[in-house]
Formats: structure tokens, C-alpha cells, sequence
């Protein structure tokens, strides 16, 4: 049995590597700028580079690997991840970081891309929920454990930089010697906004808001914690409970969404995002003791909304369009984590450095509003007739491609 599961183990190490320098390294650059002195909207530019290099990367990073192959194509991913990373610790340049973040978000993406693709084939239809199950665990962990080793070192010295790109090389490895054989080509990415629209209206317009609202505390959390005067160490715990809380959040949700309108369940996580990132706005807590569960309660509502909206749109889907519409939903978010920065950067300029949590509630209260608005025009999907729900990762290092891992990807395959 282990050895059924052992090609992907070491794939999983690999991704493990490569999850934890792109957590390092997101965290790490924003915590530097701060010190830096880098204005607030170059600071959100940073994340809007790397959101628009990361969609940009789901479109052309295919035809990359169809002209290289996978092997040098990932090794070419991985080892220009570690010399942008590298740069970055030699060029303390605010505008040199934003060009820099736009080819790490592509780099990011098509390296994600061929391991997803290498654990598809991997994966069988009797295994595909372990592995799955495995990648999602791999995932969190790795990036917070990124996270958390900014607290360890020195944020002022190159020290990070340079471990960042060490976790980059590392990752290369396992695929580098692998013996296995490579997987199918990867598909070129399409978005049909017309046919994800008409297909529910509700998860089209969610996760363009949550891709606003994640991108914005995914940019600028870091920044928001450094100003009010917290330490390094629980900015990186901050960071990471917020993904922590929405993880486990995302089950008892999801399954209080099984049991009724999905849509009453996305509104009720909406509004309640809404509410703690007001109270932050308006309590403006400066105390690690009050930011931490203020934040975590936050990341709790935040960050099961995704997972929830999917699953809203799936009900109403075509079994074998699973992959079609859960990918352009992911791509839509994608396009509102280019939006979020921008926003936030924009009100945190104009008025205090919670108004990150303003920015955040806007859309928050947008998406509620606009699902309820909806529930009144379309009766909801039988329970008899939906799929179980399913968690799904809030970070903005998946592909189109990991949703072929999906359990419910067999629906498409089994004819």
C-alpha cells in the first residue's frame, strides 16, 4: 500500500519546498518594504504584480512545458524562482520588486501547475480523495511553516532572502532524479464569464469579491500588523492563523451548507467577515493580545467562503463541467486578487492602516447583499441532488490544474 503512494510522496515534498519559500517570501517582502519606508501602494502593486504574473502564468505556462517538457520546464520554474528571490535581497528597490513579484506570480504558477499535474496521474480513482486529501494538508502546512520562519530570523538581514531561494532549489530535486514518466500536457485554461454567469450568478460575482477581499489581506495583512506595532513573530502567527481558522472553519460551514440554501450559509459567512473586519475598523486594536482572535475570527468567516460558492456553483453544473467551472471561478478570483491590493493600499494611504479591514468589509457586504438579493429570484438546488461538499484551499497558489486532483473530477472521466 505505501508503495502505491511513494512517487507521490516525493512529488509532495517538492511542493512542500516550494509552498514554504512562496509563504517566506510573500511574508518576507512586505515586512521589509515596511522598513524600508516603500509607500503603501507600492506595497499593494507587490501583490497586484504577483496576482496578475500568477494568472498570466495558468494561461501560458502550458505552452511552456508542451515546447520543454516537464522535467525542464519545472526545473526552469524553480530556479528562477530562487534567482528573483535572490535579487530581491540584492535590490532593495521598491519599484524593482513590483517588476520582480509579476515574474515570480508566473514562475509560481506554472512550477504549481506541473506538480498538480504530475500527482493527477499519479492519482487513481480509488486514491484520488487521499491524494487530494494529502495535498490540501501539504498545502497549509508548508505555507505557514514559511510564514513562521520569518519569525526566526532577521527580517533586516539577507538571510531570508537567501534561505527563500535554498526552499526554491529544494524543490527542483525530487522531480529532477524522479524516474517516473511524465505526465499528459498540460490543457490550456479558457474562461467563458457568459456561460459561469448563467450557470449561477451568485458564485461568478463571490468569488470575484473574495478574490478582492483574500488579495487584499493576503498583500497587506503583514503591513497592517507592522504599523500598528506588533512584533515579527506575531505578525507571522497573525498570517497564519487567519488561513488556520478558515481551514477548519471550512467543514462544519460546508456542511451546514449540505443541509440547506448554500446561498444562506454564503451570506451569513459574509456578513459575519463583514462585521470583525468593521470592529477592527472602528476598535482599532493595537495589542497582539486583541489582533490575534480579532484576526482569526476574521480569517474564520473570510476564508470559508470560497469552498462554499464552489460548491453553490457545482450544484447547479453538469457533473462532466466540473473542472470547466470550478477553474473559471478560480481565475475570477485570481482577477480580484489583481483588484484587492490596489483597494486597500488605497484606503490605508488615505485614512489609518485598518482601514486594510474596510476594504475587506466592503466586499464582504457587497457579496451578502448581492446573495440575497439573488436567493429572492431563484429557488435553491434539492438537497437530493447536490454533491457533498467539499474543503477547498483559500491561498492563491492553486491552479486550474490542482482541480483535476478533486474527487469529483471522476465524474468526468467515468463516461
Amino acid at each position: 500500500m505505501f508503495a502505491a503512494y511513494r512517487p507521490i510522496l516525493s512529488l509532495l515534498r517538492g511542493t512542500a519546498f516550494l509552498l514554504a519559500a512562496s509563504g517566506l517570501h510573500g511574508l518576507l517582502l512586505p515586512l521589509r518594504g515596511q522598513m524600508e519606508g516603500f509607500s503603501t501602494a507600492s506595497l499593494g502593486l507587490m501583490g497586484t504584480a504577483w496576482a496578475t504574473g500568477f494568472v498570466a502564468g495558468c494561461y501560458f505556462a502550458p505552452r511552456i512545458v508542451r515546447r520543454a517538457g516537464h522535467v525542464r520546464a519545472f526545473g526552469t520554474f524553480a530556479a528562477s524562482g530562487a534567482i528573483i528571490a535572490l535579487l530581491t535581497g540584492l535590490i532593495i528597490d521598491e519599484y524593482a520588486w513590483i517588476a520582480l513579484r509579476a515574474f515570480t506570480g508566473f514562475v509560481m504558477a506554472g512550477a504549481f501547475m506541473i506538480i498538480e499535474s504530475w500527482l493527477n496521474e499519479k492519482a487513481t480513482n480509488e486514491n484520488r480523495g487521499t491524494v487530494f486529501g494529502l495535498y490540501m494538508m501539504v498545502t497549509y502546512a508548508s505555507i505557514m511553516g514559511g510564514q513562521m520562519i520569518v519569525a526566526a530570523g532577521d527580517v533586516q538581514s539577507a538571510s531570508l532572502f537567501m534561505i527563500t531561494g535554498i526552499f526554491f532549489c529544494l524543490s527542483l530535486i525530487p522531480t529532477a532524479v524522479s524516474t517516473q514518466s511524465t505526465p499528459q500536457l498540460l490543457q490550456d485554461v479558457k474562461l467563458d464569464l457568459k456561460g459561469l454567469y448563467a450557470n449561477s450568478p451568485v458564485a461568478a460575482i463571490a468569488c470575484l469579491l473574495i478574490g478582492i477581499a483574500n488579495g487584499a489581506w493576503g498583500t497587506l495583512g503583514a503591513v497592517y500588523g507592522a504599523r500598528i506595532g506588533i512584533s515579527t513573530a506575531q505578525i507571522a502567527l497573525m498570517m497564519s492563523l487567519v488561513v488556520v481558522a478558515g481551514a477548519v472553519m471550512q467543514l462544519p460551514a460546508g456542511r451546514l451548507s449540505d443541509r440547506t440554501d448554500r446561498r444562506y450559509v454564503l451570506a451569513g459567512a459574509a456578513f459575519g467577515a463583514a462585521l470583525f473586519g468593521l470592529i477592527v475598523f472602528l476598535v482599532q486594536p493595537r495589542a497582539g493580545l486583541f489582533v490575534l482572535p480579532a484576526t482569526a475570527a476574521y480569517g474564520a468567516f473570510a476564508y470559508t467562503l470560497y469552498s462554499i460558492a464552489v460548491a453553490h456553483a457545482n450544484d447547479h453544473a453538469r457533473a462532466e463541467d466540473f473542472v470547466k467551472v470550478s477553474g473559471g471561478l478560480l481565475l475570477l478570483y485570481g482577477f480580484g486578487t489583481i483588484i484587492g491590493p490596489l483597494l486597500a493600499a488605497a484606503l490605508m494611504e488615505w485614512m489609518r492602516p485598518e482601514s486594510l479591514f474596510l476594504a475587506t468589509a466592503l466586499a464582504h457586504i457587497c457579496l451578502a447583499g448581492y446573495t440575497m438579493l439573488r436567493i429572492k429570484r431563484r429557488a435553491p438546488v434539492p438537497i437530493e441532488d447536490r454533491d457533498a461538499f467539499k474543503t477547498l484551499p483559500v491561498e492563491r497558489s492553486i491552479t486550474p490544474e490542482s482541480l483535476r486532483l478533486d474527487p469529483r473530477t471522476k465524474n468526468e472521466t467515468d463516461g
